[in-house]
């Protein structure tokens, strides 16, 4: 049998054990791979058709409306382009005193086209967005 001479001058043995390293190693890497996935899947929603109070406000609301195609609107029926959205809200708001957005969409609309909207309002300094239901 072979046996590390541990007589002479050498006293300590410069080795490290690796093995309990590796194992858990390994075993945080299983535990990562068995939670990655069930972080990342949603959860099946069905969002609330109720609706809040009315908003009171002396001014007349300052709506943006997205239909179901995208087409943006602001007010009852003035058409704008997505790239326009900010700078036609900067020049409205400037005469306001209240400084609320809503935006109202079709549900069919593109929840991109939604967010889109919401950017550009945002960026346009426009920092109270809200989103308008029908009542249920």
């Amino acid at each position: 049998m072979a046996f590390d001479d541990m007589s002479g001058d050498e006293g300590t043995i410069s080795q490290i054990n690796v093995t309990p390293l590796v194992d858990v190693m390994l075993v945080l890497l299983i535990i990562f791979m068995v939670a990655a996935p069930i972080l990342q899947q949603g959860v099946e929603l069905e969002l609330p058709k109720e609706s809040i109070a009315p908003v009171d406000s002396n001014e007349e609301q300052l709506v943006v409306s997205v239909d179901k195609e995208g087409i943006v609107y602001i007010g009852a029926k003035n058409q704008v382009g997505i790239d326009d959205l900010g700078n036609r809200l900067k020049g409205i708001m400037a005469n306001r005193t209240d400084k609320r957005v809503f935006i109202k969409a079709d549900h069919r609309a593109s929840y991109g086209q939604v967010m889109a909207a919401m950017a550009r309002i945002k960026r346009a300094g426009i920092e109270k967005v809200g989103l308008l239901t029908d009542p249920s």
